[in-house]
């Protein structure tokens, strides 16, 4: 069985500390452009993984404002926070990732100028007369 997320260590136990949050912790539902700009990203996600994980690249490094220290998630733990996102409206609580290589990790912005670079590479091959 495949899970997108890790399992919840606190399901059903009474002393849940998520149970001391209040209702204004609870998020709204995304509008209807921040669901296209989340599903943007997932496909974007899809795009960069089909690249660079040929590559040796384990993931995307994101700079976390709230810590202010890197975050290495893999391709499957972020696609999973970018559903987890769509369909309850938040991002998860975090932990820093145990021991990341760094070198094994990249930027989005690292990501979409690689695909940008290879999608580009491809149209000028294809244009006549062109190689």
């Amino acid at each position: 069985m495949h899970h997108d997320s890790p399992i919840d260590p606190f399901s059903g136990d009474p002393a849940d500390p998520a149970s001391v949050l209040g209702d204004d912790d609870i998020s709204e539902p995304l509008s209807p452009e921040e669901r296209e700009e989340v599903l943007a990203d997932l496909e974007d996600l899809e795009m960069f993984r089909a690249l660079l994980e040929i590559r040796g690249v384990r993931g995307l490094v994101v700079d976390c404002d709230d810590c202010d220290e890197p975050h290495y998630f893999s391709w499957d733990l972020l696609a999973g926070n970018l559903r987890h996102l769509l369909d309850v409206g938040q991002t998860r609580m975090h932990e820093p990732a145990f021991n990341p290589d760094p070198a094994s990790y990249v930027s989005w912005d690292y990501a979409r100028g690689f695909a940008d670079g290879v999608l580009g590479a491809d149209d000028v091959e294809d244009e006549p007369g062109k190689r």
